[in-house]
């Protein structure tokens, strides 16, 4: 009886979910009958998913980039002609498809015919160097590689064969003129596809922070996935959404999957330019802006004089991933910008596991919220069992979006169904999620654990600090230390002791870093992680 019961109240969570979001709505019979056609015989994937969009909202805008606008039925249209020509070059069920794009329709409508054609999409970190290029590509093995221009000679390097150009500034002509996205476009045939006999994998590449990434196959999500991040972050159908965030990134392609349902208008541009940004989000008239921190940090960097009278009256949702929100970065943005923030913590492997609404972020800047419809997160020592309340250890996640394991082998540890999200944290009296750091960058400094992040929120709020991250060196009075890496603001004098001093005033000794060392900028990859490995760590 408690089992049903349980399954009855979360249904009813969910149906509250998709009714206030616009979802669940009324729709002519003729138009359900063929969405429920379509759902039966495509599923959830991108390919059954984006086909619905055309039979409910044909005409309305489903893409804006620089090139200008699709509508959802001009988008089906052409995954059709795109999916036919895929085929005519031997791609079929089963097979990979790597698309190393920036954010524009070519990502979006590759992605969508691959999956019509029940192959396996695999997308490419934008900032890959050539070895780990080569080692993904080799590993995963793509049939064909999807790509922009720009990245023509780094992929000639990795010995990809099979190419077809996604972006490109000008139609290449001539004989020797390679294949273009537009071009098998224009000759493939627009009518409808027979659904495949499996659903294509969608691989998403993990940061690689720390050595090659790893192929992580993201379940579809559909439903669940939606509600779940809909219960702690008020999107709505129809909404105008500006992904900064690059859509190869977990979290851009967390909001590519939930526009199938929403019906989100995707406003996607190619590179992030902080002042760009602004008069997009203005001129598009966006209501939510999908960003990783550091993209807040450099808007918030043009300084008052460029943001003055700057005005965002159409956005309602701000929603940050990828990493934690530095020092005080959320109050700065939402006392310049309104109390519009939302902060979503995961990772690759557990997709998300907590969300912090404006009102944590007001009271509990530093904490990573509370948990997501139907999600599960608990707290155990080495051992896998539950610390105590309040205690710190590791971080263990349990919702319908975790993968199963990494394509080439291995996976995270899995403790009752719960898996690591490979960082060390607490709950808190209040109720919420506090993360205190990866649980493979902490050291033990004169007997006492500690952890980067602390101290490089500390240096964060220092007035002169534009950027930092710390990292563990040896001592000789305490076995471990911290070293910090700073980027002064621009203009800025401060110095070694003054840091030194600021952490004291803050933290205890121990967390005192052992150095400052100043840099011009922090080394990052595409989704905005600090790259610790390539800080000096002599």
């Amino acid at each position: 009886m408690a089992a049903w019961k349980t399954k009855v109240s979360e249904a009813g969570v969910s149906l509250r979910v998709l009714v206030g979001s616009g979802i669940v709505r009324p729709y002519p019979p003729q138009v359900l009958a063929r969405m429920l056609g379509t759902l039966r015989a495509w599923g959830t994937s991108p390919a059954g998913g984006f086909r619905t969009l055309a039979l409910r909202a044909p005409d309305d805008v489903g893409i804006v980039d620089e090139r200008g606008e699709l509508t959802w039925s001009e988008l089906h249209r052409r995954t059709n002609a795109l999916a036919a020509s895929l085929r005519e070059r031997g791609v079929g069920e089963g097979d990979g498809v790597a698309v190393m794009c920036r954010n524009h329709r070519g990502f979006v409508e590759a992605s969508i015919a691959v999956s019509k054609l029940g192959a396996d999409v695999l997308y490419l970190n934008t900032a890959f160097a050539g070895p780990q290029l080569v080692d993904v590509l080799e590993r995963e093995a793509p049939r064909l590689v999807v790509h922009d221009e720009e990245f023509t000679d780094l992929l000639a390097e990795a010995g990809v064969a099979e190419r077809v150009l996604a972006w490109t500034d000008s139609e290449p002509h001539g004989e020797d003129a390679p294949a273009t996205l537009e071009r098998l476009i224009a000759s493939g045939s627009t009518e409808e596809l027979q659904a495949p006999s499996r659903e294509g994998r969608t691989i998403i590449l993990t940061s690689g922070t720390t050595g090659t990434p790893k192929g992580a196959p993201r379940p579809q999500g559909g439903i669940p996935a939606a509600v779940s991040l809909l219960s702690r972050m008020p999107l709505r159908t129809g909404w105008r959404c500006y992904v900064a965030a690059p859509l190869f990134h977990t979290w851009g392609f967390a909001h590519y999957q939930l526009a199938m349902l929403l019906g989100t208008t995707l406003v996607l541009r190619r590179r992030f330019d902080p002042a760009e940004a602004l008069e997009v989000l203005r001129q598009e008239r966006c209501q939510s802006f999908v960003v990783i921190p550091v993209m807040l940090q450099r808007i918030l960097a043009l300084g008052d004089a460029r943001l003055e009278g700057v005005r965002l009256d159409d956005l309602e949702v701000v929603a940050s991933s990828g990493s934690a929100l530095p020092g005080d970065l959320a109050l700065t943005w939402m006392d310049r910008f309104g109390d519009n923030l939302w902060s979503t913590y995961g990772s690759t492997e557990v997709a998300w596991a907590s969300i912090a609404d404006p009102a944590d972020l007001r009271e509990a800047p530093g904490s990573a919220g509370r948990l997501p419809h139907a999600t599960v997160v608990k707290i155990l020592d080495e051992q896998g069992r539950p610390v105590a309340d309040g205690d710190p250890g590791r971080i263990f996640v349990g919702n319908d979006l975790q993968i199963e394991g990494y394509t080439g082998g291995g996976a995270k540890e899995v403790v009752d169904g719960l898996m690591s999200s490979g960082d060390v944290g607490r709950f808190g009296s209040d109720g919420r999620l506090y993360v205190e750091g990866r649980d493979d960058e902490m050291i033990v400094s004169g007997g006492e654990n500690v952890f980067p992040r602390e101290v490089e929120d500390c240096l964060a709020r220092h007035a002169g600090v534009a950027d930092v991250a710390a990292v563990g060196v040896d001592d000789d009075d305490f076995g471990r230390r911290l070293r910090a890496y700073v980027v002064r603001v621009d203009g800025g004098d401060v110095d070694e002791e003054d840091l030194r001093s600021w952490v004291k005033q803050n933290l205890a000794r121990y967390k005192v870093p052992r150095d400052i060392v100043f840099l011009d900028e922090l080394p990052r990859n595409a989704t905005g992680k600090v790259l610790k490995r390539e800080l000096d760590r002599d």
